[in-house]
């Protein structure tokens, strides 16, 4: 078993990881503290900062992960003065020249979000969230995250043409193919890369907590029973609590204490 495992630990991850064994974390799911966002809250990075900021510290999550492993960061730019600010796309770039395979993009739509305008934009109902790997090959659990057909399919799939019974490409020339009659008589289907998820409407004592459906998710597609899972900043602790929920090791890491705090009491009253 791993030194560090089913604990949370108050710290900045760039020195903790430093001590966590080499690859020895099957998932890496995070959410990092935005640009400039809740600087009252935990303080912020510059924009312009944010990219040197965080590769040091993704550099220590490239020692702990292992070669199967992944890493779902979760990440939204804001808007400021009026623009769309660049700093995740750069981000982003500058993971895969670190060293990171960039393999999907998953949209998490926040299926309660209220409405709202601003002078040239309207209010975000959406995050990023994006999905690295060390190598090509790596563990993942499709069917642990299947869904219901839906009732679309009791009228699709109830005559099928000649078309539909063979592995056919797309008729608007995209290169994607598909066989509809695979699907006759299954209950249950693969997921899109959009999650329709609530927003956590109570706030945890943070500012910024995610509903634990969001790392559910990935914790089931990614690991299995066991598995170490590593939120390098762990916030209010939902990885955390999602992983002991679902049978898996966890490690949290945080450089607020209070944020600590909180986390390990949601996870000793989640018994």
């Amino acid at each position: 078993m791993p030194k560090y495992c089913n604990i949370i630990i108050t710290g900045d991850c760039l020195s903790v990881l430093q001590k966590v064994d080499l690859s020895s974390v099957d998932l890496i799911v995070t959410s990092p503290p935005y640009a400039e966002k809740r600087i009252k809250a935990y303080g912020g990075i510059h924009p312009d900062k944010f990219v040197e900021w965080f590769l040091p510290r993704s550099e220590k999550f490239l020692r702990v992960l292992k070669p199967t492993g992944s890493f779902i960061l979760n990440i939204k730019e804001g808007a400021h003065n009026g623009q769309r600010q660049t700093y995740v796309m750069k981000l982003v770039m500058a993971l895969c020249r670190q060293g990171w395979l960039w393999v999907e993009e998953y949209i998490w739509c926040k299926k309660n979000c209220a409405p709202g305008k601003w002078p040239n934009r309207f209010r975000d109902s959406f995050e990023r969230v994006y999905h690295f790997t060390k190598q090509k090959k790596f563990s993942m659990y499709q069917e642990s995250v299947m869904v219901p057909m839906g009732d679309w399919a009791k009228s699709r799939l109830k005559n099928l043409s000649a078309r539909d019974r063979r592995r056919d490409d797309s008729a608007v020339g995209s290169g994607f193919s598909k066989n509809i009659a695979n699907w006759v008589g299954r209950d249950m289907a693969y997921p899109t890369n959009v999650l329709h998820l609530a927003t956590e409407c109570g706030n945890k004592d943070h500012p910024a907590a995610f509903p634990i459906a969001l790392p559910d998710f990935f914790i089931r597609l990614f690991t299995k029973t066991g598995d170490l899972v590593l939120d390098p900043f762990i916030g209010s602790g939902t990885t955390a609590v999602s992983a002991k929920q679902l049978g898996r090791k966890y490690l949290g890491i945080d450089i607020l204490a209070k944020n600590c705090l909180v986390a390990k009491k949601r996870l000793k009253e989640d018994r």
